[in-house]
């Protein structure tokens, strides 16, 4: 007879990262493992003006949408940083209120057998923000040759890639998007930070038309509550 999955820490504080919290997760945590989320996708389904684009040039953030399975790695916080951590988060992922938060049961995927339930935070459709199924030419060409204030789309990219190949973890259109982009860019070796050809392949790309929507801010207005719930927690020190 089958054992059941072990579920523990009911009350713990664990955080989902499938993105760029798996290499800048930011706040301190205590243990950190690779777990698999069943019934969200990762993909780039999110149009970026502020972390990897801009108003002008947007780029293409991943967000977990509807469908399918997501590794990454759940990290358990420390029970004293817990509220300090949960209102870091707010304030760095709901700038424009395009997530929502929400506790999924994600499994360890480190022989433990565990299973618990972690904050994730999952695209919300009626966000203007929300880009639904780009095909895939078009993501090449938002992601080539956007930059917002955290670097470039492609170093996101390609960040995101090398920290999966860590985890044994393949996303063939992941690679597929980083191989149209730049045969160089898909080599094993370059999925290390690429900062100067990055740059360098940006400009030359700039002045390829892309189609996304112009980012009004009287669109995400409705949605400007979740961003003011971060900034009250971080003034709180909740």
């Amino acid at each position: 007879m089958n054992e059941s999955p072990r579920r523990v820490d009911p009350a713990a504080l664990w955080v989902f990262g499938y993105g760029s919290l798996m290499w800048r997760p930011g706040f301190d945590a205590e243990r950190a493992a690779h777990a698999r989320l069943v019934g969200w996708r990762r993909c780039f389904c999110i149009y970026s003006t502020h972390h990897r684009g801009s108003a002008r040039r947007p780029g293409l953030v991943l967000g977990l949408d509807r469908g399918g399975a997501c590794e990454g790695i759940a990290y358990r916080v420390p029970q004293a940083r817990a509220a300090a951590t949960l209102a870091y988060l707010r304030a760095r992922e709901q700038i424009n209120g395009v997530y929502r938060e929400a506790h999924l049961p994600v499994s360890l995927e480190d022989d433990s057998g565990e299973h618990v339930l972690a904050l994730a935070f999952v695209v919300e459709r009626s966000h203007p923000s929300y880009a639904g199924r780009v095909p895939l030419i078009e993501q090449v060409r938002l992601i080539r040759a956007a930059c917002g204030r955290s670097g470039s789309n492609v170093d996101y990219l390609i960040s995101t890639l090398r920290h999966l190949r860590k985890l044994g973890v393949r996303e063939p259109e992941l690679q597929r998007i980083l191989t149209m982009i730049g045969p160089h860019f898909a080599r094993r070796e370059a999925l290390e930070p690429t900062r100067e050809r990055a740059h360098t392949l940006i400009a030359a790309c700039r002045t390829t038309p892309v189609i996304a929507p112009l980012m009004r801010p009287a669109d995400r207005r409705r949605f400007n509550h979740r961003k003011l719930i971060a900034e009250w927690a971080l003034r709180s020190d909740v």
